[in-house]
């Protein structure tokens, strides 16, 4: 029989994960000039770090971990999301001491496990990129980790977004809510979904969060959160809106926006697309917020903490939504044609010369004729093309062609094995 893949992953082919590595390249780039550093986490994680941070009334939690006892009886899970295990290696590797920067910045490129039913943008094993900001309760971290995320997607010409914000207040505040929104639910318990009558009163916040329509219709008139913020509460998310303004970042603010995960607390946000090519359907791509409580939860002393993740399949997507077209050729500085069995030695020392010189380079290996090969050169986009056939071999030799220009100059081997840098530049200076 022929084995498929399981279902909800993906194979990522050469042609595509050029553009995976170009998105996470641009990440890198950018974040490290925010001053983010790189983590990696495990791949598995202890099944109560995650269930502590993200909520056992969570449907990550309640129904989507792919969680096993190990062979010591262990509880075990696939990592589901990326905040819980840094916060645990945050604490653990105690990354808050005073030889470490203040705020301490991280993110991270990971893939995550989660048993959903595969759709578009939504498979078992997912990748994610993701920051994680410890140790400062300033607003000014809120906006400026939003405004990193925005960056990011205008690096990648992302145009059609949209920023929404809410706040969820401090401990306090929630109760507070809590309570008026449990007396507004119980009014309408007899109509709402399976799972939102088992949170009404676990985790009513959750039920603001529900993809069933008749509880949509319900929570569309119920008490707004905004309307039970302390001072505090209220203070910090008045500073994160003058901040976004003063920056000129537009935003609209959903006071019955919650997101998934029980660990947020404070500003909470979202980036929506309507790109054209989601036909007036909006799609979040990316979201995150404050959670100044989780760090305290898996142990930690109190620390003030801020975050985003992004999918980065439904990144692809958006991109195409988008009409962007991601690089899917590296290029190629130089391909070495070789006409004639007895050019194989020559062409193999040519190559890795080339390389050991510092560029990128590639050969015939199948002893094609010399438009097969050219044709090659031409669909790796090379930007040289070095010929030796067996006459230029007995006269140590070679034609080097501009595939751009058309220029060719023949060059001593010898010269090409010293000084190749400087052959590739007098060649390439006009093209």
């Amino acid at each position: 029989m022929a084995y498929q893949r399981p279902k909800g992953t993906n194979d990522i082919l050469p042609g595509n994960s050029e553009k995976w590595q170009f998105l996470e390249e641009t990440a890198r780039l950018l974040f490290q000039d925010y001053r983010f550093q790189e983590i990696r986490t495990p791949l598995f994680e202890h099944y109560e770090v995650v269930a502590r941070s993200v909520g056992d009334t969570s449907d990550i939690v309640s129904k989507e971990m792919y969680d096993f006892y190990d062979k010591g009886q262990r509880h075990i899970t696939l990592r589901p999301e990326g905040t819980a295990p840094i916060v645990r290696a945050y604490v653990e590797n105690k990354l808050f001491g005073p030889e470490f920067p203040n705020p301490y910045k991280l993110y991270y490129i990971e893939s995550m496990f989660r048993y959903e039913r595969p759709q578009a943008g939504r498979l078992r094993q997912f990748h994610q990129i993701g920051v994680e900001v410890f140790g400062s309760e300033n607003p000014a971290t809120d906006v400026e980790t939003i405004a990193m995320a925005l960056d990011y997607f205008k690096q990648l010409g992302v145009e059609h977004l949209q920023l929404v914000i809410n706040s969820l207040g401090d401990k306090e505040s929630r109760l507070a809510y809590r309570e008026a929104l449990i007396a507004y639910l119980e009014r309408y318990e007899a109509e709402l979904s399976g799972d939102s009558k088992r949170r009404l009163h676990e985790n009513p916040l959750r039920v603001l969060d529900s993809k069933d329509p008749k509880d949509q219709a319900i929570v569309a008139n119920a008490p707004s959160i905004l309307d039970y913020l302390n001072e505090t509460s209220a203070k910090h998310f008045q500073a994160v809106q003058e901040f976004l303004t003063a920056l000129a970042i537009p935003y609209e603010i959903d006071s019955n926006m919650v997101r998934g995960l029980d660990y947020y607390n404070h500003t909470i946000f979202e980036i929506v697309s309507n790109a054209p090519g989601f036909n007036g359907v909006q799609t979040t791509v990316c979201g995150g917020g404050r959670y100044d409580g989780l760090v305290e939860e898996l142990g930690g002393k109190p620390t003030p903490a801020f975050g985003f993740a992004m999918g980065m399949e439904r990144l692809l997507i958006t991109l195409e939504a988008e009409g962007i077209e991601l690089p899917t050729v590296l290029p190629l500085d130089c391909y070495v044609v070789g006409l004639g069995e007895t050019t194989n030695l020559e062409c193999l020392k040519v190559v890795q010369a080339i390389r050991n010189a510092g560029f990128s380079c590639d050969r015939d290996y199948l002893n094609r004729k010399a438009k097969g090969q050219f044709k090659t050169a031409a669909k790796e986009g090379a930007r040289l093309v070095l010929t030796i056939g067996e006459t230029e071999l007995t006269n140590g030799v070679a034609n080097v062609k501009n595939m751009a220009t058309g220029k060719e100059v023949t060059y001593p081997l010898t010269e090409i094995y010293q000084n190749f840098p400087e052959i590739f530049e007098d060649l390439t200076e006009l093209d």
